[in-house]
């Protein structure tokens, strides 16, 4: 009797298959994959942006800028507007604390489909999750909001 070496074609057909319905099954998790990069690069962004307005209250508050509606401080060699010891909701005062804001996202993009109004936001053009800014008023400290409507950007109304 002769040994039989390799596969037949019903099991070969079998394997295919299977891996076939793995592939359906499996190819929808990875081919969302850009999204959700893109909401966690958002979200850390909202981070950047709360810890440098953080670190710059904390310099306006020794150089005694704290309390004063409007001040300016020095931050990297540039001098950045303040308003209550926050940096101002601007390009300009955000860009100056937060290294590589300007160079890197898009100052209120477009076809968001979020709405935010005052401030100043930052994201993707044409994607669902923005990082909105608000400046600091008397009584209450600036905020650092993620908002949006795409899958994983929930939205966080925390103040810095």
């Amino acid at each position: 009797m002769k040994k039989q070496n390799g596969f037949t074609l019903i099991e070969l057909v079998v394997v295919i298959v299977i891996l076939g319905i793995l592939a359906v099954t499996a190819a929808p998790k990875f081919l969302n994959l850009q999204d959700d990069a893109k909401v966690s690069a958002v979200k850390g962004l909202a981070g950047a942006i709360k810890g440098a307005a953080g670190i710059t209250y904390g310099k306006a508050a020794v150089a005694g800028e704290e309390s004063k509606e409007t001040g300016y401080i020095t931050v990297n060699g540039v001098s950045t507007a303040l308003t209550y010891g926050y940096p101002q909701a601007t390009s300009a005062s955000l860009g100056a604390v937060v290294d590589g804001l300007n160079a890197d996202w898009v100052e209120n993009p477009t076809d968001t489909g979020v709405t935010t109004i005052g401030g100043v936001t930052y994201g993707y053009n044409g994607f669902g999750c923005v990082v909105h800014y608000t400046e600091a008023k008397a009584d209450e400290p600036a905020k650092t909001e993620v908002k949006g409507t795409a899958d994983g950007c929930i939205v966080d109304t925390g103040s810095n």
